[in-house]
This record gives structure tokens, C-alpha cells and sequence, in this order.
């Protein structure tokens, strides 16, 4: 294995997967970085002009590659700015993130994105990482793309074990995962095959079983003992997709949360509440629960596209035809 040094910045081949917590090298984004300073970096990244999952729509890049870029930063700051070892987890809090939709245009050669990083309430304990918030600008090509924001904790091993108990048993947790259930209907949801489709229809409006498809090669790149956070992330955005629908809509953004860790071997509820408009788009609350419990949060922020706004008007129409019911009812989102 290739080991990164604080100055590699190459924007031709891609960061190792294991500095990104990546089984297949063809889903690492990341292709360079380097230090600018005490606790600020430069990543350089490639979007590809098509993605297995993130793909493009309507001349667009999909908004949620700019999530799993800055999941991956995660890990890479974390070993190479941190000197965190291989093993240790990084488990989300919360993750915060726009996106200027204009700027996803795909163009005739890969997207090139940089992200200038700057990170702050460093903690250590025994001289280790152990929290660390990001706060990051992406520009493509010079000009502005989006901004995030995320706090983590870092986890050891023994520290990850000894919080997760029996679920920490990789092998128990995967053997007890639920059925996976059937799809909703990809177009309500914003995708385009089954396949990919995260959540499954209950007898409740705009309320839905979370899928776990422990086979899907970018979801579950490699073997979990929870849902990961991308997944999660995955299932707010189709969840908003439909509580709007019919309206073609496009995410611009998301505020979450990581409350606890969502089990494997029981069914995660996603409930959706559209909370109206606000200037920089429609605003829908994603609730997942489990066992009684929240266990994650996220505010979508989405915008009708061209084709939405033809189709009838904005934003009291909007509202009025996606009003959804109301959610009903330690952090483990990992990265």
C-alpha cells in the first residue's frame, strides 16, 4: 500500500482506499491532498461524469456526491492530519451541507473539486484523537460549489467494542439483519431502478421501512455492523423526494443528526413532514426511529426544477400538495 505523506497533493491518481475506509478503489473520490497549516488542509477530488449510484441527472451531477466527498475527507484528514491508526472508526454527530445546484452541470471531462478544510474543538484523550469538527469550502474548477460542516468522534477499537456490545459481533449482526424489504416506487423517490431505492412503502402516508441491502456495492461497500451513514443520508433525500412528489425537485442541502446507531436485526422507521418554504428552497423533516427511539434527523432543503415549475406553480403549490404527517415517533452514524 502506497503511505501518504502531508504533501501529496496529485490530482492524477486517487488516494488509497484505505485512507478513505473504502473496499473497491474505483468508488475513492479523493485523489490528492496536503497540509496548509496547523489543523487546515487542501483536498483535490474527481467526480466522474458517471457514477454506479451517484449518477447524472438532467445535465447534473448528483448533490449527494458532494456528501460521500466529504465523508470521505473524513477518514483521510483523520489518519494523515491526525495520525489516527487504521482501525479506528469515525462515528458522525451531525453533518450540515449546501450545494449551488448551478454548478453541477456536468461537462464533457470530470468534475474537479477542491475542498479547503479547516478544523476546530479538537479533543484528545491519551494523546489521541477523539473528537474533531471539519468545517469545508468546495470550489469546482476555481468557483464557488458548496459548503459542510460535521463533528465526529473517533473511536478505537476497544472503545468501539466495548460501546457497541454484542452488536459488535460482525458476523451476529449481519445474520440477524431483517428481511429486505420490498421498494417503493423509484420515481417517487428521485431514482431510477428498484435497486436502489432505500426505503420501503408501510400503510402510513409518507412513513416507510428503511432497506437494508446488505449486497448493494456502493451502500455496503464493505461489511458493517449498523446502517451505515451514508445509507441514512440516502434514505432523507429520497424521503424528501417524496413528500414533494409530484413535484420534480432537486436537494441543495441538509442539516442532520446522528443520535444513535441504527441496528441491523430490527426495522427503522422514516417519517417525513413537509415544514414549507423558506428562500433557499422547501424544507422537509426526516425522522428515523427504531425501537421506540429517534435515532437520526435531517432538515432537506430541496427546489422544484424547470421541469417542476412548469407543471404548476411554486411554492404554495408545493406545500399544499406534499403535506406529509408529522414523525410519530450515544451517536452512530459512521464515516
Amino acid at each position: 500500500m502506497l503511505v501518504l505523506t502531508a504533501q501529496h497533493l496529485a490530482t492524477a491518481t486517487a488516494i488509497p482506499r484505505q485512507y478513505v475506509h473504502k473496499a473497491a478503489q474505483s468508488e475513492v473520490l479523493l485523489t490528492g491532498w496536503n497540509a496548509l497549516g496547523d489543523d487546515s488542509f487542501r483536498i483535490a477530488a474527481q467526480w466522474p461524469r458517471a457514477h454506479s449510484y451517484y449518477g447524472v441527472s438532467d445535465g447534473r451531477h448528483d448533490p449527494m456526491l458532494l456528501v460521500e466527498t466529504v465523508r470521505q475527507a473524513v477518514p483521510l484528514v483523520s489518519h494523515l492530519g491526525y495520525d489516527v491508526p487504521f482501525g479506528h472508526r469515525q462515528i458522525w454527530e451531525h453533518l450540515s451541507w449546501t450545494v449551488d445546484a448551478d454548478a453541477l452541470s456536468c461537462a464533457m471531462v470530470p468534475a474537479e473539486i477542491e475542498l479547503r478544510v479547516r478544523c476546530g474543538e479538537v479533543t484528545r484523550r491519551a494523546g489521541r484523537l477523539a473528537a474533531l469538527r471539519m468545517d469545508i469550502e468546495l470550489t469546482r474548477d476555481g468557483a464557488p460549489l458548496g459548503t459542510a460542516s460535521t463533528r465526529f468522534t473517533n473511536q478505537a477499537p476497544k472503545l468501539y467494542a466495548r460501546l457497541r456490545g454484542r452488536y459488535a459481533d460482525l458476523e451476529r449482526a449481519i445474520a440477524g439483519c431483517v428481511p429486505l424489504a420490498p421498494p417503493a416506487s423509484a420515481r417517487r423517490v428521485g431514482r431510477t431502478g428498484f435497486a436502489d431505492v432505500v426505503l420501503s412503502p408501510s400503510d402510513r402516508a409518507h412513513r416507510f421501512q428503511l432497506r437494508v441491502d446488505l449486497g448493494h456495492p456502493v451502500l455496503f461497500d464493505h461489511p458493517v455492523d449498523h446502517a451505515p451513514g451514508m445509507l441514512l443520508l440516502e434514505a432523507a433525500r429520497q424521503a424528501a423526494h417524496e413528500a414533494l412528489h409530484p413535484h420534480p425537485v432537486r436537494v441543495t442541502g441538509m442539516e442532520s443528526a446522528f443520535h444513535r446507531y441504527v441496528e441491523l436485526d430490527a426495522p427503522c422507521w422514516v417519517e417525513s413532514e413537509v415544514l414549507g418554504v423558506r428562500p433557499e428552497g422547501t424544507a422537509v423533516r426526516v425522522t428515523a426511529s427504531q425501537h421506540g427511539h429517534e435515532v437520526f434527523t435531517a432538515t432537506v432543503t430541496a427546489t422544484v426544477t424547470a421541469a417542476g415549475s412548469a407543471a404548476g406553480s411554486a411554492a404554495g403549490s408545493v406545500t399544499g400538495t406534499a403535506a406529509g404527517t408529522a414523525a410519530a415517533t450515544p451517536t452512530g452514524g459512521e464515516a
